[in-house]
């Protein structure tokens, strides 16, 4: 699974909206909506952050590995 569709995935599962996710992590709307649209891809403090918002191991996060903690 890629990037992109584990974090529509997860924000999904958490019942949060794209807004809420990005203000989570400290970055614009715009900014995540690339991330989950495949667009661009986060850079590592934005991968931690997502990584620790969502409760998940970055290898998880990227697709590295199916196990999330």
């Amino acid at each position: 699974m890629l990037l992109k569709e584990r974090l529509r995935e997860l924000r999904k599962e958490k019942k949060e909206t794209q807004v809420q996710v990005a203000e989570a992590i400290g970055i614009v709307e715009q900014h995540y909506q690339k991330f989950e649209g495949g667009v661009n891809l986060p850079n590592l403090e934005n991968a931690w952050k997502l990584a620790d918002h969502f409760g998940v191991t970055i290898d998880y996060l990227v697709g590295r590995s199916d196990k999330r903690g």
